[in-house]
């Protein structure tokens, strides 16, 4: 039976498109991308769609390096997932990005992302990027803080914590602007950041103390976080070797996690914090260190480094400590509507009501 030449004109054409290639992929849009370099203080641009982007000091501030102040920060990017900043160096000019959730979920309570990084890099991608769409499914907001680098020639323990005080007074003066309750602001940091976090939970009295000048709009109010999130923390004040601050009697709720053996310097710098809170009686302080668990960056068998932040590790328990983190930040009252006082508010009342423990 012959075929019409219509129809063989028909299959002729289709098999000629199959053979044609596709063409190729258009370029990511939308990548982000650090600002230009100019004769005035570097202007940090957002990392994630809709940041609100602050600086955390004034341009002539005492705090900042009038030498590199105006130098552009830079951007390391994933390698395989066009547009993901992994990390970023050479900040001058440190400050935070808001990431607010709408009005019908907002708890008004917020957390500031400090990442981490070995102080020589902000892996801003893992530890803090990642936690903006996490945190706004429980109405939490979210602030991304880029705080100075010993890289780039900054004290962590001095310019870093100054940056990471700073930035909880900076987000109390706009709790009101941006629909926050200015009595559930706090900090999670991972690794360096953490260790940041640890300082910042019991420092922030002297900060305040140093920085009362009536001349700053910032005056008077308190860089106290409401909480901590320590996660696979660096050194803390507690560490060995270091000379141990009083600690305030209202110091803040803290959620530590870790792995343990398989991480080991890190869980006893943890411990270390958790001992020092324990030792005093501190209301609300959880402690979660895990069987099976390692640093982010240490090497794997296979060649691959291990990951951290919100990553599944293998579906260990570790990889679920996100969600261990939200039921104790549930069960302290941080996920109520604004203006609802907090567990945790009252249980810090009742504690330093209560007379010092030797």
């Amino acid at each position: 039976m012959s075929i019409p030449g219509s129809r063989v004109l028909f299959f002729l054409a289709i098999a000629a498109a199959s053979a044609q290639t596709l063409p190729p992929l258009p370029a990511p849009l939308g990548v982000p991308q650090p600002g230009p370099a100019g004769n005035t203080p570097y202007s940090p641009l957002p990392i994630l769609p809709g940041g609100i982007v602050v600086s955390l000091y004034p341009a002539r501030s005492h705090y900042l390096n009038a030498q590199r102040v105006n130098e552009p920060e830079q951007y390391m990017m994933s390698q395989s997932v066009p547009g993901r900043i992994s990390s970023i160096v050479n900040i001058h000019n440190p400050s935070i990005e808001i990431h607010t959730v709408d009005r019908g979920l907002n708890t008004g309570a917020a957390v500031i992302l400090v990442a981490g990084g070995g102080h020589n890099t902000l892996n801003v991608g893992s530890e803090a990027a990642d936690f903006v769409p996490f945190f706004y499914n429980y109405g939490v907001n979210t602030i991304i803080l880029r705080n100075r680098l010993r890289r780039d020639g900054y004290n962590p323990q001095t310019d870093a914590v100054n940056d990471a005080l700073q930035s909880i007074r900076l987000v109390r003066a706009y709790a009101k602007d941006l629909r926050l309750d200015p009595n559930k602001i706090g900090m999670m940091g991972f690794s360096a950041g953490a260790e940041l976090t640890a300082a910042a939970a019991v420092l922030y009295d002297d900060f305040d103390k140093k920085n009362n000048d009536p001349t700053d709009p910032l005056a008077g109010i308190s860089s106290r976080p409401d909480f901590a999130g320590i996660i696979y923390p660096g050194p803390s004040p507690f560490a060995a070797k270091r000379t141990p601050p009083p600690i305030p009697r209202n110091v803040p709720p803290a959620f530590i996690a870790c792995g343990g053996s398989g991480d080991r310097v890190h869980a006893i710098w943890a411990i270390e914090y958790f001992n020092a809170m324990l030792s005093l009686g501190v209301p609300n302080i959880e402690m979660h260190i895990y069987g099976n668990g390692r640093h982010p960056g240490d090497a794997l068998p296979d060649g691959s480094h291990m990951t951290g932040g919100l990553t599944d590790r293998n579906a260990t328990p570790f990889g679920a400590w996100q969600f261990r983190f939200i039921d104790w930040f549930r069960d302290l009252g941080f996920l109520q509507k604004p203006g609802v006082e907090t567990k945790a508010a009252k249980d810090i009342a009742a504690f330093v009501s209560e007379p010092a423990r030797p």
